[in-house]
C-alpha cells in the first residue's frame, strides 16, 4: 500500500450474493467459483463472494468489479443458475453450512443464535491505511456506519418484517446478542495501541469461551487470531493494510460502488482535512471533517437499521456527511409492507432481482464498449 497522502486512496469491495436455480431455489455455486479471480464460496453453502483487488480510482474499481461479474454471470447462465443481490432469504429458508473446523468453533462458541448468521449477505469495503492516520480513517468510519441505510435490500427474516436494515438486526442484535463485544460497533479509539489491545482483549475471550464450550487451543490457534476472532462493523485490518467497513447489505453492483467510492472520498479528505470529534450533528467539509459523539452515531445507526432512508433524521446526516441521498433507492423500501412472504414469493422476488442484477451489469458493459 502507498505511504504517501499525495497518491490515490486504494479500495477494494467484496459483494456476497446468493446463488439459485431458474427457479428462484438456492443452490450451490459450484463451477461459477472458478469463473472469475476472486470469486470464493463463504461458509454457507448458496452464497458466492467476488471481490476486487484494491484499485487506485473509482474508475478502476468499477471496471474490475463488473468484469468479474459478468465473467460469474456468463458462466451462471451456461449452468442454469442465478445470483441475488438481497440480503437475506426473505422467507423460511434452510441455509446450509459448508463443514469446517472454523464454522464449528463459531457454533460453539456463538450457540444456536449462530443460525442467524446463516441469512446474511453483504458487501465489505476497504480503504487503504495511510501511515499516521489510521485512527483518524477508522473513526471516521465509525461515524460514517448509518450509510448502511443507502443500501438496505431486505427488511424481512424468516418469512416476517424485521426491520428497514434486517441484516444488520440480525447481525447485530440477535446472532452475537450473548456474546459480549462481538456484533456490535465499537466506540472511537485514540489510537493504534487502544485498537491493538481491544483485540487482545477480545481474542483472549474468544479462546476462554472456546475452551469452555469444549475447543481444544490448538485447534481454536489454527483456525483464529485476534483479527479474524472479531466480528465488528468497522475493522482496522493489519493483513490487508486497510480499514475495513462490513455493515452495507448486499445490492446491485452500481450501488456498492457508489456507496464504496463516496466512503473512499469521505476517507481520503483526511490527507488534508481537520478532525474533530464534537456535538450531534457532524459535517464534512472541504477542510474539516467533524465527526459527532459516539452516542449520537448510535442513535443514527439504530435510526438507519429500524427505518433506513425513511428516517429523516438519517437522510439529514448522510447529507451532512457527504453522500448524495438522493441518488439511492434500497430495495427495502421498495418490498417492505407484507406482513408476511410465503416461501413462493420469496422465489419470484429473488429472480426478479437477479434480473436487475444482470441488467445492470449489462449496462455497464455496454457502457464501456
Amino acid at each position: 500500500m502507498s505511504e504517501s497522502a499525495s497518491d490515490p486512496l486504494r479500495r477494494s469491495i467484496e459483494v456476497e450474493y446468493w446463488v439459485v436455480e431458474e427457479d428462484g431455489s438456492f443452490t450451490d455455486p459450484g463451477g461459477l467459483v472458478d469463473a472469475s479471480p476472486g470469486a470464493e464460496r463463504e461458509f454457507v453453502e448458496p452464497v458466492l463472494e467476488v471481490k476486487t483487488t484494491p484499485c487506485g480510482s473509482a474508475a478502476e474499481l468499477r471496471q474490475e468489479l463488473y468484469e468479474r461479474l459478468g465473467d460469474v454471470l456468463s458462466r451462471a447462465e451456461e449452468v442454469g443458475k442465478r445470483l441475488v443481490p438481497l440480503a437475506t432469504p426473505v422467507s423460511d429458508e434452510t441455509v446450509t453450512e459448508l463443514e469446517s473446523d472454523r464454522t464449528r468453533i463459531q457454533n460453539r462458541v456463538v450457540g444456536s443464535d449462530f443460525q442467524y448468521a446463516r441469512h446474511c449477505v453483504g458487501t465489505h469495503v476497504h480503504v487503504e491505511q495511510r501511515p499516521g492516520r489510521e485512527i483518524d480513517q477508522y473513526n471516521a468510519l465509525v461515524a460514517l456506519d448509518p450509510a448502511l441505510a443507502l443500501v438496505n435490500s431486505s427488511p424481512y427474516y424468516d418469512g416476517k418484517r424485521l426491520a428497514a436494515g434486517a441484516r444488520s438486526k440480525l447481525y447485530r442484535r440477535m446472532t452475537y446478542d450473548d456474546v459480549p463485544h462481538q456484533g456490535r460497533l465499537w466506540r472511537y479509539a485514540d489510537d493504534t495501541r487502544e485498537w491493538s489491545r481491544r483485540l487482545e482483549r477480545r481474542f483472549e475471550e474468544f479462546l476462554v469461551r472456546a475452551e469452555e464450550e469444549g475447543v481444544d487451543r490448538a485447534t481454536i490457534e489454527a483456525n483464529f487470531d485476534p483479527e479474524s476472532a472479531i466480528w465488528t462493523p468497522v475493522q482496522l485490518r493489519a493483513e490487508f493494510g486497510t480499514v475495513e467497513w462490513r455493515s452495507p447489505d448486499c445490492s446491485l453492483p452500481s450501488d456498492a460502488l457508489r456507496l464504496a467510492n463516496s466512503v473512499a472520498d469521505v476517507v481520503k479528505r483526511l490527507d488534508d482535512a481537520t478532525l474533530r470529534i464534537d456535538g450531534d450533528s457532524g459535517r464534512v467539509t472541504d477542510d474539516r471533517v467533524v465527526l459527532p459523539e459516539f452516542d449520537a452515531v448510535l442513535r443514527y445507526v439504530n435510526a438507519a437499521i429500524e427505518d433506513g432512508l425513511d428516517s429523516e433524521t438519517v437522510r439529514s446526516y448522510l447529507d451532512r456527511m457527504g453522500f448524495d441521498v438522493g441518488a439511492y433507492s434500497p430495495v427495502s423500501h421498495e418490498i417492505d409492507g407484507r406482513e408476511t412472504v410465503t416461501a413462493a414469493e420469496a422465489r419470484e422476488l429473488r429472480l426478479t432481482h437477479a434480473d436487475r442484477l444482470e441488467r445492470d451489469v449489462r449496462n455497464a458493459v455496454r457502457q464501456r464498449e
